[in-house]
């Protein structure tokens, strides 16, 4: 997939210090959406004992037309951090 000036995707690290798997999005709405998802998904399995503890990491990088940086809005909050929608 050839990549595009201002593309989105969430990064996730199910446990770190593996490598992340990323996704692409289409807006912040649906980046904040698959990362409640995934924080969702890691709570049920740790509570299930699925995963006995576990450390993660996940956000939100966008493409500024030669590499992929962290997101930050327009008052440099990342994305757990902004009302954008």
């Amino acid at each position: 997939m050839r990549e595009t000036k201002g593309q989105l995707r969430v990064w996730h690290i199910p446990q770190v210090p593996m490598i992340a798997f990323r996704v692409n999005v289409k807006n912040i709405e649906e980046a904040k959406k698959v990362l409640e998802v995934l924080a969702t998904y890691d709570l049920f399995q740790l509570k299930h004992k699925i995963k006995p503890d576990y450390s993660n990491a996940a956000g939100l990088e966008i493409f500024d037309g030669k590499e992929w940086l962290e997101w930050e809005d327009k008052d440099g909050n990342d994305i757990d951090n902004t009302e954008e929608e």
